[in-house]
């Protein structure tokens, strides 16, 4: 065996030992930048995910979350439309354990207004999905819930609330299933409503939730204590045309919709089938501006201040001829109550004369007649910001027997909001403003035209005044509040004629007249008469004590009090006026 030794290499003299301490350290020093790299980097992160959820936030979530739809509250603030996170009460039909009869009639049980054959029907067709109920409150979606019925569901949506429920309802309006206006100011408003620059304020409107209560309650006593078919009510401030409060009953509530279902009728070809849904039919619709009426002796006052203007009434001590009825071509002109001898012009407005009104109507001719008609918006739809609109019943012809006639307030049919601008500008000074649904702003400028002179304005407030002190208008005197104003009792047209036996009547009102803040339009709709005037029918009777009535609660409302010992100087008038009985 051989054995080889190796003989180890020389160590070179240039070859440094490797010092392990410093790579070590080196190695270290790395590690901890790395380290530190990563913790920066991730700090960073997290400080920037920070501020980006902070601002998301802001942006997302405030203390009170936007709705979808902005609230629409009274000029004091009341809310009377908001939106709300509601129940809703749905069906899976393929989820279904149940008898569908059963289940009828138990949700019957807990919703009494809705029908059990109507719930059935929403079990059993309709999709595998359907609505039962689109609003429940806790209360009913915890007894539905106790059925223990699987293939019932109850979503969660937002819904549009109105807390005042019938209060203003047919000025406010209601939303449909898509959540768009469908009357009112929720039609009127809906993009302002929905815009997200604006929902987040609420949308402020003129009426005074206070002063709507009333006239509705007062309004509602009268209709009932007259067995009136409808009843109409509004309540505007003469100064800028906003709208105090405005009512139409029947009512509804826009909480909870009841369908209108159209009447049956007969067709040309002897087939029965749906007819059209007339104003009178249906509670939603809003008479104040959807409705035209021949509104009678309310529109004697309007046609003395155009002849007033017009120079042909220059005395309140001219004598008219009302002592035998005004043959007219083939028709003849009477007074209902006539008196039988010549009239002064305040006794002809004292005592509702038509004879001395087309008399005077006749020497003043079409032209001033027709001009300030169409000054005062009688030839269309009324300036307001509603959609819901009736257009007027204007002349295309003026016959004589025409001119004569709409002195009087027959042969031109108008809105109850077009009468009420009208007296506004009757008795303000003789400014016509616009008329608005929303609070104005204060020294809010308004495009207002003169349509009466001062003068004349200053005269009428005296004569209505008389009116109400003297004349056919005394059972509107609310004692304390200088109201002034007119009656009106107009025949229904029919057939080409007029119903006798269906009545409209209106009273035209203001107050306090020797600076007539508040005008106010009562009309009942076919009125009965009552146990206090059992069969009288007419204005003074039916309309009037309704006036009086609502003054008197509301009046203070509106910062209008009661003062004895203040009233507008009618003493000039006084002697032209021969006392004696009237009645309308």
């Amino acid at each position: 065996m051989a054995t080889i030794l190796a003989r180890p290499e020389p160590r070179s003299e240039n070859r440094k030992p490797t010092d392990l301490v410093t790579v070590a350290h080196g190695r270290i020093m790395l590690l901890l930048l790395i380290f530190a790299a990563i913790t920066m980097v991730m700090a960073a992160k997290m400080v920037w995910m920070g501020i980006d959820a902070g601002t998301q936030a802001e942006r997302m979530a405030s203390p009170i979350p936007i709705p979808g739809r902005a609230d629409i509250v009274d000029r004091n603030g009341v809310p009377l439309a908001r939106d709300i996170d509601g129940y809703a009460i749905a069906v899976r039909r393929d989820r279904l354990l149940g008898d569908p009869r059963d289940l009828a009639k138990k949700l019957h049980a807990i919703f009494p207004d809705q029908s059990e054959a109507d719930f059935y029907a929403k079990l059993t067709s309709g999709g595998q999905w359907n609505y039962l109920r689109t609003r429940a409150v806790p209360r009913d979606v915890a007894a539905v819930n106790a059925l223990g019925e699987i293939g019932i569901e109850f979503p969660r949506e937002a819904e549009r609330l109105y807390p005042q429920r019938t209060l203003a309802a047919h000025l406010i309006g209601f939303v449909n299933r898509d959540g768009f206006g469908a009357m009112g100011v929720e039609r009127a408003f809906d993009d302002r409503l929905t815009d997200e620059k604006t929902r987040g304020q609420p949308l402020q409107l003129s009426i005074d939730s206070r002063v709507q209560a009333a006239l509705e309650e007062e309004l509602s006593l009268g209709m009932a204590e007259q067995s009136a078919k409808g009843a109409v009510g509004i309540v505007l401030d003469s100064r800028n045309g906003e709208v105090i409060a405005m009512a139409s009953l029947p009512t509804f509530n826009p909480n909870r919709l009841v369908p209108v279902e159209a009447p049956m009728v007969m067709g040309p070809d002897g087939q029965m089938r749906r007819g059209q849904i007339t104003c009178d039919m249906s509670p939603r619709c809003n008479r104040v501006v959807q409705a035209r009426y021949e509104l009678g002796s309310t529109f004697k006052p309007l046609s003395f201040a155009i002849a007033m203007d017009a120079g042909v009434i220059v005395s309140m001590s001219k004598r008219y001829d009302a002592t035998a009825p005004l043959p007219v071509g083939r028709f003849t002109i009477k007074d209902d109550h006539p008196l039988g001898r010549w009239l002064t012009v305040p006794e002809a407005l004292v005592h509702s004369s038509n004879i001395v009104t087309a008399r005077i109507a006749d020497e003043m001719g079409q032209k001033p007649l027709e001009a300030a008609y169409r000054s005062l918006e009688f030839d269309r739809p009324a300036t307001v910001e509603l959609r819901e609109q009736a257009g007027t019943l204007f002349p295309s012809r003026w016959y004589r027997t025409t001119i004569m006639t709409t002195a009087y307030g027959h042969g031109i049919a108008v809105t109850p909001m077009h009468l009420a601008s009208a007296y506004a500008a009757l008795v303000n000074g003789g400014i016509w403003h616009p008329t608005t649904v929303l609070k104005r702003k204060p020294n809010e400028q308004v495009a207002a035209r003169r349509v009466f002179s001062e003068q004349t304005s200053a005269k009428m407030r005296q004569l209505l005044r008389m009116i109400v002190q003297t004349g056919t208008g005394r059972n509107a005197d609310a004692e304390g509040y200088r109201v002034g104003g007119k009656t009106g009792t107009a025949e229904k047209p029919k057939d080409g004629g007029y119903a006798r036996r269906s009545l409209v009547s209106t009273f035209a009102a203001a107050f306090p007249m020797e600076a007539p803040r508040y005008v106010v339009i009562v009309m009942m709709d076919e009125p009965q008469g009552s146990a206090r005037y059992p069969g009288i029918r007419t204005a003074a009777y039916t309309a009037a004590p309704v006036v009086k009535s609502f003054v008197s609660r509301a009046a203070p409302l509106l910062g209008v009090y009661p003062e004895a010992f203040r009233d507008v100087d009618i003493s000039e008038l006084t002697p032209l006026v021969r006392d004696e009985e009237v009645a309308e």
